[in-house]
Order: C-alpha cells, then sequence, then structure tokens
C-alpha cells in the first residue's frame, strides 16, 4: 500500500498521462505513425501498448489498470480515452470502455447519472 506522499505523486502521474492520451485527437482513419507513438509513450506507462490492449480480457484490462493505483475518476478517464480511440479505424475498444464503465457503476457504491449516460451510449454505438 502507497504512504500518502506516494499515492499523491502517483496519482499526479496518473492524471498527467490521462490528460495526454485524452488530449490527443483522433479522426476515422488509419493513425500516423507520429499519433501511434504518442499513444505507446503513454500506454507504456501502464504497462501496456497497443496490442495488448488488443489481446486483453475486459476483466484483465480492469485487473491491471487497478493494479496501477487509478480510482474511479481515472478509470472513467481511462475508458473516455478508449472510446474516442475507438474512431480510429483499425481499432475498436468500445466494449473494454463498457466493461469499465459497468465496474465503476458496480463498484464505486455510488450511482452516477454520467457513468450511466455514458453506459447507454457506450452500448449503442
Amino acid at each position: 500500500m502507497l504512504n500518502k506522499g506516494l499515492r499523491d505523486e502517483e496519482s499526479i502521474r496518473i492524471d498527467n498521462v490521462l490528460k495526454t492520451l485524452r488530449a490527443l485527437d483522433f479522426v476515422p482513419q488509419p493513425l500516423t505513425d507520429d499519433k501511434k507513438f504518442e499513444v505507446e509513450n503513454q500506454l507504456k506507462e501502464f504497462g501496456l501498448h497497443i496490442e495488448s490492449l488488443v489481446e486483453y480480457q475486459n476483466e484483465e484490462l480492469i485487473r491491471l489498470l487497478v493494479r496501477c493505483h487509478l480510482d474511479f475518476n481515472q478509470l472513467e478517464q481511462f475508458a473516455d480515452f478508449l472510446m474516442e480511440f475507438s474512431k480510429v479505424e483499425t481499432y475498436n475498444f468500445k466494449n473494454k470502455a463498457l466493461a469499465i464503465y459497468q465496474y465503476i457503476q458496480n463498484e464505486s457504491n455510488v450511482f452516477s447519472f454520467g457513468i450511466n449516460t455514458k453506459i447507454a451510449s457506450a452500448k449503442n454505438q
């Protein structure tokens, strides 16, 4: 278990990685090498790369992210990134994002209309 100071530093580091991932714009076309490099660089912070995202089962991915100390807000941001990244024609991570949203809704012990809306949206895409 991390002490408070390390936990705060880890949370800031995770937030920065997620901000960078969320700031990337994805359009419905193949990734450029530069964009792919940026994504891979950020995913590396969670012990992931694009191909491992493809290979991981939903539950395995959630366990990995929880082991990386992502809290519910950070998990939501990661799922949001997966939804955006799914706009790239060669990748579809909508089911993984849906699984993360459902995990948050079930495990957080707090009903979130925002998460519920994202679940409905992910199911309809």
